[in-house]
């Protein structure tokens, strides 16, 4: 998914609540199992807009957090989410590169779809170095501490159409089992685990569209720019609809250090 500035589009935020396909019943999961018993500090890797973490904040209110992210309108609107919230003095964003924090483990961490950090750039469309990645959560974590880790999976056999949209190769995910064996490969204890439902995934890629289907609204069918605007709606559903859906899955774990 690739979003051009040249075109002006509406802030995801705008169609989702989440950067990933997550209903509200799941979350109020992850929330409840990160802020209870409360944290002292929580660490959000690739925390987007700071959705998750300032609900756990809001649940923990002695918990202090922290969230990385290295696209700097998303940090703009998590600080003015906090803000909003009344969480200010509470809740810290920054945008800066996910490795610059490796020495600041906290007791509750949010890693969710941002195992990249710790691998090769996506422009590479090499496999996704989950193993690397939970070796630096793993440090990160303090010791009897908490980790929601989320991260994408293959929820059925790749097959061409799913992966032409993708980085095109068959190994750039692996399956769940596989990843729990990874995970537990590196310290952690799985608590639980379940993956995105096909409907919560639905939800999510049609609020990816929206932004696509607000542009549209708000400009004349005959603007330079209407017709690039509703290929790429549509590149978006095909690659959706007739490529990896059930194919392309996220998984959701709740660890232990």
């Amino acid at each position: 998914m690739t979003d051009s500035t040249l075109l002006e589009l509406p802030p995801l935020y705008e169609s989702l609540t989440w950067l990933t396909p997550l209903s509200e019943e799941r979350a109020a999961h992850l929330v409840s199992f990160l802020s209870a018993p409360a944290p002292a500090e929580v660490l959000d890797m690739g925390c987007g807009w700071g959705e998750l973490l300032l609900r756990v904040l809001t649940a923990a209110p002695q918990a202090r957090g922290r969230g990385v992210d290295s696209a700097g309108s998303f940090i703009d609107r998590a600080r003015q989410q906090a803000v909003t919230r009344g969480l200010p003095g509470r809740a810290r964003f920054d945008s800066m590169p996910g490795l610059e924090v490796q020495d600041r483990p906290a007791d509750a961490v949010i890693c969710i779809g941002a195992s990249q950090i710790w691998g090769p750039p996506v422009e590479d469309a090499q496999p996704l170095d989950y193993a690397a990645a939970l070796r630096a959560l793993r440090a990160l974590v303090l010791p009897g501490g908490r980790l929601v880790y989320g991260e994408a999976i293959w929820a059925a056999t790749p097959h061409p159409a799913a992966t032409a949209p993708l980085a095109g190769r068959d190994d750039e995910y692996l399956t769940q089992d596989a990843l729990r064996e990874q995970i537990r490969a590196a310290g952690f204890e799985v608590v639980d685990e379940d993956r995105a439902s096909v409907q919560e995934w639905d939800v999510f890629e049609a609020g990816y569209r929206g932004r696509f289907t607000r542009w549209l609204e708000s400009h004349d069918a005959d603007h330079p720019a209407a017709g690039q605007v509703r290929r790429r709606y549509e590149e978006q559903r095909a690659a959706y609809e007739e490529g990896y859906r059930g194919v392309l899955g996220m998984a959701y774990f709740c660890l232990r250090g």
